[in-house]
């Protein structure tokens, strides 16, 4: 990382199968410092670098889902903000797939706001995620209140349009 943060390699627990449930998670990081850094794997720390410059891991799981291999890893902006990128290994490399953070229904775009709300199962959601993705659209994952497990709904914006997902989005 740029903050001079070293980043030692995983070593993925022993014995991992191909659950989605599978984790290889670490422990928090403090920029500037090696004290409990993560550990991630060999190039995985210049990704985030790339994406979210000067950003503080705190923490780093790896998921296996629908056959791929996932690394969710959440820290901090430089400004404080939280901030969880979504990065998909692809052979030795890896591609940032999200950028992800939580928001506040009051700030999410008119448009997006409409479209679920005209939904035939429309609800107030309790918690909303905001995730950009790389071609250029955003997804709102909208989780309905006492369910926090997964969201009961997503709104795709992209190219000024908001409809609601027939189905779940594949990140």
């Amino acid at each position: 990382m740029r903050s001079g943060t070293t980043i030692a390699a995983l070593m993925l627990l022993a014995g991992c199968s191909g659950a989605e449930s599978d984790r290889a998670e670490t422990g928090a990081a403090n920029a500037g410092s090696d004290a409990a850094a993560p550990a991630l794997p060999a190039g995985l720390a210049a990704v985030v670098d790339t994406e979210v410059p000067g950003m503080t891991i705190g923490s780093a799981e790896r998921k296996e889902r629908d056959g791929r291999v996932y690394y969710d890893v959440e820290g901090n902006r430089p400004d404080g903000s939280e901030v969880e990128l979504d990065i998909l290994q692809e052979g030795e490399g890896f591609r940032v797939v999200e950028v992800q953070r939580d928001i506040a229904w009051s700030d999410v775009p008119a448009d997006a706001v409409a479209a679920a709300r005209a939904a035939p199962n429309a609800f107030e959601p309790a918690r909303v995620i905001e995730s950009r993705q790389t071609d250029g659209s955003v997804i709102y994952e909208l989780f309905a209140p006492g369910k926090p497990a997964e969201p009961a709904a997503e709104v795709r914006v992209k190219d000024g349009k908001a409809a609601v997902l027939a189905e779940r989005w594949m990140h």
